[in-house]
């Protein structure tokens, strides 16, 4: 696509090129290929089962490591709540109580999502601090009826003028309700956090946020900190970074044109997950645990998924360090037929390396090279579920050019229509 000048300085300005950006429309107009699964993992085939003298051992060697080693926490939280609100907007935007029942609405409609979260409305977090706020707004709201109540209710919730819960991050809305107090997500990773990323040290965590939302990452920090850290008796250092702007995919419209805005500007709009691997690799440290910003437990149940937590890193060190004993033999040049023997099944066993089906031709030098590299690598450690249903992805042994390798796959890259897949 031939861009104007005007374009072409946006699109630097953003660390982007022309090249890049024709490149994401090509990817638009053709589409991503599937990805070829060679099999599901399962246990023993990519999934390993721990009984409980190995979560015991892994647990405890991981809490002798923890000295002497520097543990980060890393929190995807640049995501906010708009996406989440969405049938709640389309709500307030399409339902007129003075036309209409909320039961006949939701019927017509077919809004199932809209049904749960008006029966379980006083379940949620932030019931009291709207209901308290409209109660004090509006001098007659104990008279109106309850569809109204709760059209009002959700007006509330997403307004500007309101609590504003739909320009809001994720990370900072009201999300355990407690006796005494109601927690965000964001505190709620400083509790997790301290059981098992602390010991004679600070707590270590990093968030990547929108840099529109810095100040109040800030601010709830300040407000939480001093009783977190009485309360854990940790001290914790917090860090944040932005999702890069080269990073960055062009909006287009169902023409797969770029999609203006009102002064003729190119839309951007920030990638997935994936673009954060840059603000990852910035990170110094042994250990990074990594867990999206909405994926905490209420306090109760902390202490089983810090078990969990350390029983992964004491895998992760575990495997690291015979990888590391490996990595120095073939340094050193003193590695013999044994070694080379005891490094494939490690591979294999291990770190779940398909070993290339051509590799028993190559030479000595090349095998060793080979072995060389698929040792020296990140290691990645990932607790797996039963899978119930629930949306998200599963473990899949993959096949590409590359060759076989363990990955989790997403539904969306499945190519449903292909039976063998």
């Amino acid at each position: 696509m031939n861009f104007t000048e005007t374009d072409r300085i946006q699109i630097r300005k953003k660390g982007l090129t022309t090249d890049k950006v024709n490149e994401q429309l090509e990817t638009f107009k053709d589409g991503l290929p599937y990805t070829r699964l060679r099999a599901a993992a399962t246990l023993d085939d990519g999934i390993l089962k721990l009984n409980s003298e190995l979560i015991e051992q892994y647990k405890t060697y991981f809490e002798e490591k923890l000295d002497s080693i520097s543990v980060t926490k890393f929190v995807p939280a640049s995501g906010a709540a708009t996406r989440m609100f969405k049938f709640l907007f389309r709500f307030i935007n399409d339902y007129d109580p003075a036309q209409q029942s909320l039961n006949a609405f939701i019927n017509k409609n077919k809004l199932k999502d809209l049904y749960t979260f008006t029966v379980g409305l006083e379940k949620f977090p932030f019931y009291d601090m709207v209901m308290d706020h409209l109660k004090s707004k509006e001098d007659d709201f104990s008279t109106l009826s309850n569809d109204e109540q709760i059209f009002l209710f959700v007006k509330s919730m997403l307004d500007p003028d309101g609590f504003n819960f739909g320009d809001s991050p994720k990370g900072l809305l009201p999300f355990h309700n407690y006796k005494n107090s109601v927690s965000t997500a964001f505190e709620e990773h400083l509790y997790e956090t301290a059981l098992y990323t602390s010991s004679n040290h600070p707590s270590h965590l990093h968030f990547t946020i929108s840099e529109k939302y810095q100040d109040r990452f800030n601010d709830e920090f300040k407000r939480i900190e001093e009783q977190v850290e009485q309360i854990t008796g940790t001290n914790f250092e917090v860090t944040f970074s932005y999702q890069h702007e080269a990073t960055d995919t062009i909006a287009v419209d169902l023409k797969n044109n770029p999609f203006r805005e009102d002064d003729g500007s190119l839309h951007f709009r920030p990638s997935g997950h994936g673009a954060l691997l840059t603000n990852l690799n910035q990170l110094d440290a042994d250990v990074v645990i990594i867990k999206n910003i909405d994926n905490v437990v209420v306090k109760k149940y902390k202490e089983e998924v810090a078990l969990y937590k350390k029983v992964l890193g004491g895998i992760l060190l575990k495997t690291q360090e015979q990888t590391f004993k490996y990595l120095n033999v073939i340094d050193s040049e003193t590695y013999n037929e044994n070694d080379i023997e005891a490094i494939e099944m490690f591979l294999k066993e291990n770190l779940n390396v398909v070993i290339a089906k051509d590799y028993h031709k190559y030479s000595d030098q090349s095998k060793v090279e080979y072995l060389k590299e698929n040792l020296n690598k990140p290691i990645r450690v990932c607790g797996m579920v039963k899978n119930e249903g629930e949306p998200g992805g599963g473990p899949f042994w993959i096949e590409n050019d590359h060759g076989v390798s363990l990955q989790i796959v997403e539904s969306a890259q499945v190519n449903k229509k292909n039976e063998k897949q």
